[in-house]
């Protein structure tokens, strides 16, 4: 009897082992990194060059675990705003004026340094709060018939950003992203009559998280 007692307790200290063996743990979803690879939607604020809401854009980010919570690394991305405006007569001058129709877009490509802090859970939602600061590069430009009126600006960028990344499997970092995002740049030029002072954006992100 004392030996069947004895064998049962073995078999279910031996079989509890097991399962701790295989359940993942705390340490098993701590990652030292991560990228993220967005496509996002972009709406312009306030009086913008060109202010059409579009999906031409994309976004790269990618950092490191500098604590469990904290990520700092960098970004880049792209986006393309576009505007239409019908025939109208523009006074370039005193004694020079301009009759067409054009589509004015923006062009804009931020990049610099990013960082995160991250609530980090063993549920398959994994939130955070970021920054990201850098220089922005954009491009304002007039098209009518062929030709191409443009001008290259330089700014600096800030973009304060919440967002979540989703893991169907907390044990393996492959997952989707989905992010909020304000963008502020401090770009300024002139193309034809038309002037830029600042750039403002509010937009969203979804892509894949690894």
């Amino acid at each position: 009897m004392k030996a069947k007692k004895y064998l049962a307790i073995k078999t279910v200290l031996l079989a509890a082992l097991m399962l701790a063996a295989i359940q993942p743990s705390k340490a098993q979803i701590m990652y030292d990194s991560y990228f993220n690879i967005d496509w996002q939607y972009n709406v312009p604020l306030g009086k913008a060059f060109a202010d059409k809401s579009s999906g031409w854009g994309m976004n790269f980010e990618g950092g490191y675990f500098v604590t469990p919570n904290i990520t700092v690394g960098a970004f880049v991305a792209y986006h393309t705003s576009i505007k239409y405006i019908p025939q109208q007569t523009i006074d370039l001058s005193s004694s020079s004026a301009m009759t067409t129709n054009q589509k004015h877009t923006l062009f804009q490509l931020p990049f610099g340094v990013s960082g995160r802090y991250n609530w980090m859970t063993e549920s398959i939602f994994q939130p955070y709060v970021g920054m990201k600061l850098g220089a922005n590069y954009a491009q304002m430009s007039s098209y009518y018939y062929v030709i191409k009126h443009y001008e290259d600006t330089w700014g600096f960028y800030m973009s304060p950003e919440i967002g979540v990344s989703i893991f169907p499997n907390p044990s393996q970092r492959m997952g989707f992203h989905v992010a909020a995002y304000y963008s502020y740049a401090t770009n300024s030029g002139k193309v034809l009559t038309y002037s830029m002072d600042n750039i403002n954006n509010f937009g969203i992100r979804v892509g894949i998280s690894f």
